[in-house]
């Protein structure tokens, strides 16, 4: 090798280093994005999913009726409450899932929340989540909702202010029998003869001081029924009364009647 061709190798060396300790840097700056993102993956994925044990105070209910549900947390990593975060408790309804209250979980790693269902379904508790646990969702709770004086009630009232007409058993107008059938079929699912007299024999008797809010009270001529309404409570009623009138409520019209019971 002549010593041109040393000197420009020696050279083309040289570069070729220069090129990698100037590369070098460059190299190493990209590296840092890789290492924060495992970073913030690991923190993610170091995330706890707690336990759950849920219960409900009973499985069937009263129409109207409170529903206690409490979940209890633990952290399966050692057995200790979650002491940290917020549920929900939820409701199925037509095929989606509705927020009816939520509530923090307490030192003992436990929460109640209340709700009030009018029609069987399920419920479910949801746990937030925080920056140490991850959401979970319960499991789902069967709730059976059944019939009762309140909901005989309130369908009384909706029909506040329709007009008797004779022979007329709903949906927008009655008889004072024809109301009773109706709002005993539409809450109850119970069946009623379109006749006054006739509805003394549904259900059970009750006596007149332990009459409730929802009862079936029948009016009587001597021992023959002639009139038919819906107790609503401290002395008044809702009935469908005469032609002219509408149905509403009113004080009771006379102290010889029965009280039957079907909810």
């Amino acid at each position: 090798m002549s010593a041109g061709a040393g000197k420009i190798a020696l050279s083309l060396g040289l570069c070729l280093c220069a090129g990698q300790l100037v590369s070098t840097p460059a190299a190493h700056a990209a590296t840092p994005a890789p290492v924060v993102a495992q970073v913030a993956t690991a923190k993610a994925a170091a995330k706890v999913k707690p336990t759950v044990r849920t219960s409900v105070s009973t499985r069937t209910l009263a129409w109207g009726a409170k529903v206690k549900v409490t979940a209890r947390y633990l952290n399966p990593t050692n057995g200790k409450a979650v002491t940290s975060g917020y549920v929900r408790l939820q409701a199925l309804r037509n095929g989606k899932w509705q927020n009816w209250a939520s509530g923090k979980v307490n030192k003992n790693g436990a929460v109640a929340l209340y709700g009030q269902p009018k029609v069987s379904g399920s419920l479910r508790m949801v746990y937030l989540g925080t920056s140490t646990f991850a959401p979970q969702v319960g499991g789902r709770l069967s709730v059976k909702v059944v019939a009762s004086g309140a909901k005989v009630l309130a369908e009384a009232q909706k029909h506040t202010g329709a007009l008797y007409l004779f022979g007329a058993s709903g949906p927008s107008r009655f008889d004072c029998s024809g109301f009773t059938k109706y709002v005993y079929k539409k809450a109850a699912g119970k069946n009623l003869a379109h006749k006054a007299n006739s509805q003394q024999s549904v259900g059970r008797s009750v006596s007149k001081g332990a009459k409730k809010a929802g009862d079936l009270i029948i009016f009587r001529n001597g021992s023959y029924g002639y009139h038919a309404a819906i107790y609503a409570g401290n002395g008044y009623m809702y009935d469908s009364p005469h032609t002219g009138a509408r149905v509403s409520k009113r004080k009771m019209i006379s102290t010889n009647y029965v009280v039957r019971r079907l909810v």
